[in-house]
């Protein structure tokens, strides 16, 4: 008899009893792939015109895909894993009939069966193996918002927000001064399922105003052993956080540079007027000489005068 519909056949097979029957469970991440093992023991090559292989679904009931003899290719019967799952037909041939699952996503956490049927055996089962898959998918690190700026309310509300993970997450407040945990009662925990079937978790934590308090939001991952933290800590209460600007300079630091240039100016001026002297003095001979250098000096003289009203007018 050959039959054309795997739904029939698995009806007609549904009570049948296969000799080996195991069970395993697998963990994959969303987003990636995953083999599902199922594995003849004895690793003999076979002859898959003499062999029926199904992979399908309890919860809901579907079959993923198949092998009947004759085909070239394994077929699909749930669009949901149309080039999502992989037969080796390489593997099968020696007894290897695990499925490879393509981007997994969260409705894919469920019980698979490898059903596998022998034709000269007049249709026996001989091999069962139950695969569970649990998905898990990363959360984002927490963010943790803090109380803004001084306040009259006599409690502080912090908020910590993480998205995108699976399964359920675990929240947990901790007081980061002795990292105990904080009473549930002080949390309210919202979690919501988003368009990709993953889970956003938002928290807020109320807790008594004091100068400074030190908490710790804690997103816990069971599936994973995964734990992100993140550290809050509130602002001082005596007063609001200042603007970052360029830092100017300080009043004493800047009449201090003003009468170092000054110092220098005055120097400077007085070599050069000690060297007009000794010139003169030289050459005391011409009149006119001395006349000139008089003039220098006069001049040198008003040029510090007047760097020194500069430097006092900008002190």
């Amino acid at each position: 008899m050959r039959l054309r519909s795997p739904g029939l056949f698995l009806l007609l097979l549904s009570g049948l009893q296969a000799d080996i029957q195991k069970k395993e469970e697998v963990q994959g991440i969303v987003g990636s792939s995953v083999e599902l093992n199922c594995v003849y023991p004895e690793g003999s090559s076979f002859d898959l015109n003499d062999f029926y292989i199904y992979w399908q679904t309890a919860m809901p009931e579907t079959v993923v895909t198949y092998y009947l003899p004759g085909n070239t290719s394994p077929r699909y019967k749930d669009n949901r894993y149309q080039h999502r799952a992989q037969l080796s037909l390489d593997s099968m041939e020696q007894g290897n009939f695990s499925l490879r699952l393509y981007n997994i996503t969260p409705q894919d956490e469920q019980t698979f069966h490898c059903l596998v049927f022998q034709k000269s055996l007049e249709l026996k089962k001989v091999l069962q193996v139950n695969v569970t898959l649990h998905v898990a998918a990363n959360y984002s690190i927490p963010v943790v918002s803090n109380p803004i700026g001084p306040s009259e309310d006599e409690e502080l509300t912090f908020m910590c927000k993480s998205t995108n993970g699976y399964p359920r997450p675990n929240v947990y407040w901790i007081n980061q001064t002795d990292n105990s945990l904080l009473d549930e009662a002080l949390q309210n925990s919202t979690v919501s399922v988003n368009e990709h079937g993953l889970y956003d978790v938002v928290s807020t934590l109320r807790v008594r105003r004091a100068p400074n308090v030190n908490v710790k939001c804690c997103i816990e991952n069971v599936l994973l052993h995964q734990n992100l933290t993140v550290s809050s800590q509130t602002e001082p209460s005596s007063g609001t956080k200042d603007k970052i600007t360029d830092k100017p300079a300080r009043p004493q630091e800047k009449n201090i540079t003003v009468f170092i240039v000054f110092g220098i100016l005055c120097v400077l001026v007085a070599v050069a007027v000690a060297a007009g002297w000794f010139y003169r003095n030289r050459r005391s001979s011409g009149s006119y000489i001395g006349i000139r250098q008089d003039s220098w000096c006069r001049l040198s003289m008003l040029i510090l005068l007047g760097w020194a009203l500069c430097l006092f007018k900008h002190s």
